[in-house]
């Protein structure tokens, strides 16, 4: 595999959402994607009728810039995803901003299909 970088300044695509967008970057390694969620952004408002599912099918594992996205499980399990959090958001999820500051996070593994039909 040879070295690859892009800059999210210069995205590969770019998936505006009501309240948000998706930037995306193709590398020879995989998808990056770098969100950028409003405060008052939902997933389940915003993305689900994208997605067509009743919550998010995707597997995130990513980073937060800033902001605070809230996700409750299928099962009701709520946790928040804050500045400097790195982790991992299982499918089977809906998420919003909490907050007056926008989210902003990467993710290096949900993102091929994300916001799209």
């Amino acid at each position: 595999m040879a070295p690859d970088s892009k800059n999210f300044d210069r995205p590969d695509e770019s998936r505006p959402i009501p309240h948000g967008v998706v930037q995306i970057v193709n590398l020879e390694g995989g998808v990056v994607g770098k969100t950028i969620f409003e405060p008052g952004w939902r997933w389940s408002q915003d993305v689900k009728p994208i997605a067509q599912t009743d919550l998010c099918q995707q597997n995130h594992v990513g980073y937060c810039i800033s902001g605070t996205l809230r996700v409750r499980m299928a099962d009701g399990t709520e946790f928040d995803f804050t500045a400097g959090d790195v982790g991992v958001i299982p499918p089977g999820h809906d998420a919003w901003v909490v907050g007056d500051q926008p989210y902003v996070g990467i993710d290096w593994a949900g993102m091929a299909n994300y916001a799209k039909q």
